[in-house]
């Protein structure tokens, strides 16, 4: 494989949508969880619902897809509300 080759693999993968994911706790209550689905990912009450149903539900679900850098202020501001939450490669 070639340098520009290689160069332009890693570029593609650095292109890849990211997902935040919400893991399902023992301590947040169902409706603050939703609550901050709304303020911080910007979501109506129903689509906020629907996701914290699937993280209850089925322990985990993914919340948001897209950019890296938006990925990592999502994650971060789900964490400073106490939400167990990561980041990782969509389709990984």
């Amino acid at each position: 494989m070639s340098e520009s080759e290689t160069l332009l693999q890693d570029s593609t993968a650095l292109d890849q949508p990211w997902q935040v994911v919400v893991y399902d706790d023992p301590v947040n209550l169902q409706t603050y969880v939703t609550m901050v689905f709304m303020k911080v990912l910007g979501y109506g009450r129903p689509r906020a619902e629907e996701l914290m149903l699937e993280v209850h539900q089925l322990g985990r679900s993914v919340v948001w897809t897209g950019g890296r850098e938006r990925a990592e202020l999502y994650t971060q501001q789900l964490q400073s509300h106490q939400l167990q939450t990561a980041m990782e490669k969509a389709g990984s």
